[in-house]
């Protein structure tokens, strides 16, 4: 595909970009704004919930020439090394995390980003949508990742806070607060349950250990001490792991509530990348997740000129 020039701001709508929810999945959102780059399709707003929050903050810091290749290098020991484990409101405190970015990149603020960004989070007890859109932009979107069950809370001007993919998972509301008229929307959660459907009970006990030298036993590994003995059975199939029913259960939910959000706040065109092998904690696939979401924002690349009125 041949690079084109983006259209001068003045002659056409404010564009918002809505990059969604979905742990390891959201890698495809490089992809996808490679894709729409090339094409002259670049965004003037930029929100995010969850891993959407982290990879929309790097774009709109003008950061991502330099985030891309280190998630490119992403090995499943790399990843576990940014980990630090703590019994108490989550399996990860998520210091590492922070304290990694923190020394990579300048966090100059919300304010200070190239584009007018935002992320979502979720007040834990009272379920508030909360809108992140200043202050320092590590703890805005360590707040939007807190996974429950995965991560602890962040705590924020007095609030515990949460994923915001509890209650907005592709947050096109926000980009329509911010001022876009036109909103594109990368949705990450639409096709997750497929592959559920097809491996759920398929592994053994043996290729389940033989699985945490992988992508979907790396968090597997981490809880092994929290499983309990594999002797309970449901038709047949073993008992599912407790990261199991968590993760599966976030899943549906996320999946739901988007379906639900989507349907009330359409966005003008989404972006559906194909992510159902990936599983939650494949932050090491990098590659071949990226190559998805160009792959599907270029399909979508004619609906979205047609939506913006161009050739």
């Amino acid at each position: 595909m041949t690079d084109s020039k983006p259209l001068p701001s003045s002659s056409r709508p404010r564009i918002g970009l809505a990059l969604g929810s979905g742990s390891a999945r959201g890698w495809s959102h490089i992809g996808a704004i490679r894709a729409l780059e090339r094409a002259g399709i670049v965004p003037d707003i930029v929100c995010g919930t969850s891993i959407g929050a982290l990879v929309g903050a790097v774009y709109a810091a003008g950061e991502l020439d330099r985030f891309e290749p280190w998630v490119r290098t992403l090995t499943w020991k790399s990843v576990l090394g940014l980990m630090d484990l703590k019994m108490g409101g989550g399996l990860i405190e998520g210091g590492k995390l922070l304290d990694f970015f923190r020394n990579r990149y300048e966090d100059r603020g919300i304010e200070g980003l190239g584009k007018p960004y935002a992320c979502v989070a979720t007040e834990l007890y009272s379920g508030r949508e909360i809108w992140l859109r200043d202050g320092p932009v590590i703890d805005a979107v360590r707040a939007s990742i807190a996974l429950p069950g995965l991560f602890t809370p962040a705590q924020h001007e007095g609030r515990l806070l949460v994923d915001g993919g509890l209650v907005n998972p592709v947050p096109v509301s926000l980009c329509r607060a911010m001022g876009a008229d036109i909103v594109i929307a990368v949705d990450l959660n639409w096709d997750i349950m497929l592959r559920h459907n097809r491996v759920a009970g398929r592994a053994s006990a043996a290729e389940e250990a033989d699985a945490t030298e992988g992508s979907a036993g790396l968090l597997q590994a981490i809880v092994a001490r929290l499983r309990p003995a594999r002797n309970g059975k449901d038709n047949g199939r073993p008992m599912p792991s407790m990261l199991d029913v968590l993760t599966t259960s976030l899943n549906i939910m996320q999946m739901r509530i988007t379906q639900s959000r989507l349907a009330g706040e359409p966005a003008d065109v989404l972006i559906r990348p194909r992510l159902n092998e990936v599983a939650p904690m494949d932050y090491h696939l990098a590659a071949s997740t990226i190559a998805e979401g160009e792959r599907a924002a270029e399909f979508a690349l004619p609906q979205i000129r047609d939506v913006l009125g161009g050739p």
